[in-house]
């Protein structure tokens, strides 16, 4: 992924002078604009393959990409069957990804019976934690027991427990006579004994004051799964981003993170990445950690409980792991419902979010969902997609929502831009969401969300890719493997389609021209359409490419500049810009453009 907060060169400064062609503002009135200069283009910290094909006991894979698309990241969930991963990663990367995001698991506050073992939610003994014993003693009794012993006034005040894929190593301890790992067949229970107020204390002494301690009890696995993404992200060249212990839902308002288990939640979270850092310090496959708490982006979002844990959780990240966080929260515009947002609400949550100390802001576009819709501005009184009638009804976009995807992304860019200014080191990633609201054949296990096309994905691309650093998707399996043909068969099929994202007015020495911004522009063709007829402009033989511009771009983006009279079109009036191929192949959604002068 490309790391960009660098400082624009003063002699690109003085090359940019064009005015853009923008969309208005939610008013609808024209507003003018200058063209942002060109920014230094960054360096690349991602890994390459190590060789072009791998095999082991999961059989041969390839590890070249076969189709570049412009989302280059994917949410995969913990498969027990390793060698599903295997299929996974070769899949993504195949189609240009680069980036795994992963789910993972939450910490959960838990009774404990009078016999000693642990309770799941409805009573019962949990059969996960029933195992975990030691000297013929459930492992809450054990762990009683030892602290006893130091001090007779000892107590267990709470019990946690968490549940991971993952092995950890003896970082993962801090009193090693107290704390210790418990061998069960193919699981390893891993024994925390820690303060209640979310401190370590350094001297392990457990005798000298009577005390209520709080045990958070790990089922973890004989078999490490990081490790195993992180050599199979090594052999395709991607990064991983793990997930951090999500923290306990309150439970009166299950959104909203439950404050009063931050203590332990701060200590089980500082063990794990003392033991990533012991592990995995030099590794480049370990792209960051991400943060699985979700929110949705609001006006209020700075008085949300939730964003002391996230400040919390990313504090210690910083200690630790020296690795950016990504969170990625949602959007929500509908008009009818009282937590709709406006773009400008929107905004204010990404500057509290940035505040906390995220590294990676990924909003997802939640046009999967149904809350937001794709539509650009002389589009409001048109009528909502069908696929959104289950979430909105039969309504315009006007009626269904306070703005599109594309007036939310454009916000939080200028949002990110002032947070860079104030000295907050933070990227805009697009999630898009490679699903509908529902469908005749659900792809996930549960609910009715159903398969998408290739071109409502790129329909979402256009709409947001002019203004973040990434693009990625909620998520592989089973949003991108179900169906026939699979939305990852359509995009290996059509990937070199072109998508345009951004045209802006902009000069070249004397002559006036267009500039297009989008992905596999290459001999390509420029198409402009407006009220005095339609203009085909051929970039290889009347302007000029740039595969590899100096800008912010997210990757595989390209620049063509072709010339343009923008005299002809009438002040205000909106201009559809396409790009086709000599294959035939055109970009499925034109952008939608007006000059202002």
């Amino acid at each position: 992924m490309r790391w960009l907060f660098l400082v624009v060169g003063a002699a690109v400064l003085a090359v940019v002078a064009a005015v853009v062609i923008v969309l208005p503002q939610s008013s609808g009135e024209p507003v003018a604009s200058v063209s942002p200069p060109a920014k230094p283009k960054p360096t690349t910290t991602e890994p390459t393959p190590q060789v072009s094909e791998v095999t082991d006991r999961c059989g041969t894979f390839e590890t070249k990409t076969r189709a570049s698309y412009a989302v280059t990241g994917y949410w995969i969930t913990p498969k027990s069957n390793r060698c599903t991963w295997r299929s996974q990663l070769e899949e993504i990367h195949s189609v240009g990804g680069n980036t795994i995001i992963r789910i993972g698991y939450g910490l959960q506050f838990r009774t404990v019976s009078d016999e000693g073992q642990i309770l799941a939610k409805d009573g019962t003994v949990d059969s996960l934690y029933k195992p975990c014993e030691e000297d013929g003693l459930s492992c809450s009794e054990a762990a009683l027991r030892d602290l006893k012993e130091a001090n007779p006034g000892n107590r267990i005040g709470r019990t946690y427990v968490y549940r991971t894929d993952e092995s950890f190593g003896k970082d993962l301890f801090r009193c090693p006579g107290m704390e210790r790992s418990i061998e069960v067949g193919n699981r390893i229970y891993y024994r925390l004994v820690t303060q209640a107020d979310g401190s370590d204390d350094a001297t392990c002494d457990f005798s000298r004051k009577a005390t209520s301690y709080d045990m958070i009890l790990v089922a973890g696995s004989d078999k490490d799964s990081l490790t195993e993404l992180l050599d199979l992200a090594d052999q395709f060249g991607m990064q991983v981003f793990p997930a951090l212990p999500l923290a306990p839902r309150d439970s009166k308002t299950p959104i909203r993170a439950e404050t009063r288990h931050l203590g332990t939640l701060t200590t089980l979270t500082r063990r794990i990445l003392q033991d990533y850092g012991a592990r995995f310090d030099n590794r480049d496959s370990l792209g960051g950690v991400y943060q699985p708490f979700e929110v949705q982006m609001a006006a209020t979002l700075a008085t949300n409980p939730t964003l002391e844990v996230y400040a919390d959780q990313h504090t210690i990240v910083e200690q630790e792991l020296h690795k950016p966080i990504l969170i990625s929260p949602y959007l929500d515009a509908r008009k009818r419902v009282a937590f709709g947002q406006t773009p400008k609400q929107v905004a204010e949550a990404f500057k509290a979010l940035a505040k906390t100390g995220v590294g990676i802001i990924a909003p997802q576009d939640s046009r999967g969902t149904g809350k937001v819709g794709l539509f650009w501005p002389d589009e409001r009184d048109s009528e909502v997609d069908e696929r959104l009638r289950p979430v909105v009804g039969e309504s315009t976009y006007e009626t269904a929502y306070h703005g599109s995807t594309r007036d939310y992304y454009r916000e939080m860019a200028a949002a990110r831009e002032e947070m860079i200014q104030a000295g907050y080191q933070v990227q805009l990633w697009a999630n898009v969401e490679a699903f509908e609201p529902s469908g005749k054949e659900p792809c996930a296990p549960q609910g009715t969300r159903g398969k998408t096309d290739k071109k409502r994905l790129d329909q979402a691309v256009a709409m947001a890719g002019r203004y973040v650093q990434k693009i990625v998707s909620y998520m592989w399996s089973d949003f991108m493997t179900c169906g026939q043909p699979s939305l990852e068969k359509e995009i290996t099929a059509d990937w070199q389609r072109p998508i345009a994202v951004d045209a802006i007015r902009r000069a070249r020495d004397v002559q006036d021209g267009l500039e297009v911004r989008g992905y596999n522009l290459k001999d390509g063709t420029v198409t402009v359409e407006w009220s005095g007829g339609t203009k085909d402009l051929v970039v290889s033989a009347v302007g000029w490419l740039d595969e590899d511009p100096l800008e912010e771009l997210p990757e595989g983006m390209s620049t063509a500049w072709v010339p343009f009279d923008w005299s002809q079109v009438p002040a205000g009036e909106w201009v559809k810009i396409g790009v086709k191929l000599p294959s035939g192949q055109a970009a499925t959604e034109p952008l939608h453009v007006r000059i202002v002068t």
